[in-house]
């Protein structure tokens, strides 16, 4: 198999891992000359660097470990490769000049071990940034039972690392992956990425996880509880929820795909805990701990605490007018900039602001009053 054919094959398996708020190029590539084989392997992601198309790969698609959900789970059949880190650092190089990749995702299935797949990745990535000169962004998989020393050096290589959880705590892991240990292989590697990036004074790699959403039985405060700790102790720059897909000749092939509704309302709630000051406590889950499929959680939060108690828009602190259903971060500081020049009392003012009245409306006073709520308005907002 060629490496073009090869890189087509891994990639395609990359695509289980999110990262970066990835999207599929289609034909979309940066220059016109991206060859037929690429589609599918290249994706413009959303990284602290900027939106760049970056690859995402495996290293090697063969596995030893039997998780019940993976495709890439031992015995199952399917034709399976690995690059050496010379062939992989190569082609990237190739991809990199021609200008269709400015970053790279790796990760791979674990193949003898831990530490022995993880210097896999380390020695790519170290050939990318030291035979190479590559300086963009790289993204690189901390795999599970990697050593301490090998999880420092792959940080000193890395933009952002990452440990994938799967279940939120070890009762959920182990319907998920049966021979995966939620403290001592994964959550341990979140624990020295933290130290690591403590000891230089808070600096170094971003940090990102993922959950399997709808395979293991576990609610939204189970996965959300634990983002939660994550983001608050060890601050960590996103998680990621990705729905459940029976995949044909494993274990769980039986079991029904997992809602999109139920990963975007996660993403929502996780969004409220990590940038609008939000505790999961305070996330209305229902007596199941589900958050509702057919509302956005920051709106039924709202109709609950804010509908008879709105927020006035000219006085409230910061951390109140996040609160409020259609003001984001951004909204937030246009806000505070009209306050500074004279008082809001007029939705058409908010308007002006690009804030969707329509969905502010019912949560806010302007000036001591709440907003007249016209027809025509809520037909036009």
């Amino acid at each position: 198999m060629g490496p073009l054919e090869k890189l087509q094959l891994l990639a395609q398996a990359a695509a289980y891992e999110p990262a970066e708020d990835v999207g599929l190029t289609g034909t979309r590539f940066p220059t016109a000359a991206a060859p037929a084989e690429m589609l599918g392997c290249i994706h413009y992601a959303a990284t602290p660097k900027g939106r760049i198309p970056l690859l995402k790969t495996l290293v090697s698609s063969a596995c030893e470990r039997d998780c019940t959900y993976c495709p890439f789970r031992s015995g199952r059949d399917f034709r399976r490769e690995t690059f050496t880190p010379d062939d992989l650092a190569g082609l990237f190089l190739q991809l990199y000049r021609a200008d269709l990749v400015q970053g790279i995702f790796l990760s791979s299935g674990l193949v003898g071990g831990g530490p022995r797949t993880q210097d896999r990745i380390i020695d790519t990535a170290t050939l990318l940034r030291k035979r190479y000169g590559f300086s963009g962004y790289m993204h690189l998989k901390v795999m599970p039972g990697a050593e301490r020393d090998q999880v420092a050096a792959t940080m000193a290589l890395a933009d952002r690392v990452s440990v994938n959880l799967e279940g939120p705590n070890a009762r959920r892991l182990s319907f998920l992956a049966p021979h995966k240990h939620f403290s001592e292989e994964l959550v341990q590697r979140l624990q020295w990425i933290h130290e690591l990036r403590e000891a230089q004074g808070g600096r170094g790699p971003s940090t990102t996880t993922q959950f399997v959403v709808g395979a293991a039985g576990e609610s939204d405060a189970e996965l959300l509880l634990t983002t939660e700790f994550f983001y608050r102790r060890q601050r960590m720059a996103r998680a990621y929820f990705s729905s459940f897909h029976p995949v044909s000749d494993t274990p769980l092939e039986g079991l029904p795909p997992s809602s999109p509704e139920r990963e975007m309302r996660l993403y929502q709630a996780s969004f409220l805990l990590r940038d609008y000051g939000f505790t999961a406590e305070e996330l209305p889950f229902d007596t199941k701990g589900n958050l509702p499929l057919k509302e956005d959680p920051k709106v039924a939060w709202a109709q609950e605490h804010l509908s008879q108690t709105p927020v006035e828009l000219n006085h409230a602190p910061r951390e109140q007018l996040l609160r409020v259903p259609g003001v984001g971060i951004k909204g937030v500081e246009q806000i505070l900039e009209a306050r500074r020049k004279g008082t809001l009392c007029d939705l058409s003012q908010l308007r002006k602001l690009g804030l969707p009245v329509q969905r502010v409306a019912p949560y806010i006073l302007l000036d001591g009053k709440q907003p007249a709520r016209q027809l025509q308005l809520w037909a036009v907002g």
